[in-house]
């Protein structure tokens, strides 16, 4: 989809014109967790360390953010907000609408770091990726945990949901991605089977009430629409185990794309791909690193 003109909240970078304690708070607020370096990288990443990790001692020293240590060497600092900090939080007007998700203990933190942290790497990856290519790609244009509803009550939840401007010649093109973010923590089939989630998620149609019998999906009245002028692409980033074991989970999810028809169906006409978190970080989104579910040689994640 093209557009003249971009939503007022993106941009290349945050605005210095916005104070940094409030940056960190929505920051916070938007991604649950992170780290000092992870904020320092996607809030200032041309200031010092000491820039960023000032104002979070003096947000805590409020009461506002508080913060859990990482088992790790270096003993790193996972930043979240408090009660307070939430409720101030949902009154930023980037974040309305949003649900706050306050983490009420280091040993909560702890319980969610591992996760959420890697869903926060992934998207330092397009972030800096944005900044090297002149795109538009800032902290909030990334939520985690977007939840929609399927039938029967049941919904498909994305680790976190992309939006994403390339620029090319003056042209705007605005992108949306699911992102599903896998540490190898579950069975290969049951992170194969996600695609069939999305695959309801883009078939489903609501019936309206009072209705009975099967009635046919059509793109017209797809419940999606309410949201998205197109579907988003849906992205797999994969990490925690040897390149040996990813490559067979990619193989797996072809395989799904492949032979289940509902997921063919939404494979022949939304872009599916796959890639290691590594290559993100070493080569950027925007390299030839995502492998196409529907088949097909490595490209960028806008080109599958």
């Amino acid at each position: 989809m093209t557009t003249s003109s971009p939503p007022a909240s993106w941009g290349v970078a945050p605005s210095p014109h916005e104070p940094l304690p409030h940056q960190l708070l929505a920051a916070l607020a938007q991604h649950r967790i992170a780290t000092t370096a992870q904020l320092h990288a996607l809030l200032r990443p041309g200031a010092t360390r000491q820039a960023v990790s000032a104002p979070l001692n003096r947000l805590r020293r409020k009461e506002l953010v508080d913060c859990a240590v990482l088992p790790q060497p270096g003993r790193a600092r996972a930043w979240y907000l408090t009660q307070q900090g939430a409720r101030l939080a949902q009154d930023f007007p980037a974040l309305r609408g949003r649900p706050p998700y306050p983490i009420t203990s280091a040993t909560a933190a702890s319980l969610k770091t591992p996760h959420t942290l890697t869903v926060v790497r992934t998207h330092l990856c397009f972030v800096a990726d944005a900044r090297r290519r002149g795109d538009e790609h800032g902290h909030l244009d990334w939520a985690p945990e977007v939840s929609h509803q399927l039938s029967d009550g049941e919904r498909v939840i994305a680790d976190a949901l992309l939006h994403y401007t390339l620029i090319d010649s003056g042209r705007r093109t605005k992108l949306r991605a699911f992102v599903e973010v896998d540490r190898a923590t579950m069975a290969s089939e049951r992170l194969a089977s996600k695609l069939i989630e999305y695959a309801r998620l883009w078939s489903y149609e609501p019936q309206p009430a009072g209705r009975h019998g099967p009635r046919r999906p059509t793109v017209l009245g797809a419940a999606w629409l309410r949201w998205y002028p197109v579907f988003p692409r849906v992205l797999f980033v994969l990490t925690g185990a040897s390149r040996y074991v990813l490559d067979h989970r990619i193989h797996d999810l072809q395989a799904m794309a492949a032979q289940h028809p509902l997921v063919a169906a939404l494979a022949r006409q939304v872009p599916l791909g796959a890639a290691v978190l590594h290559d993100l970080e070493e080569h950027g989104p925007g390299a030839d690193v995502w492998v196409p579910l529907a088949g097909g040689a490595p490209r960028s994640w806008t080109a599958l």
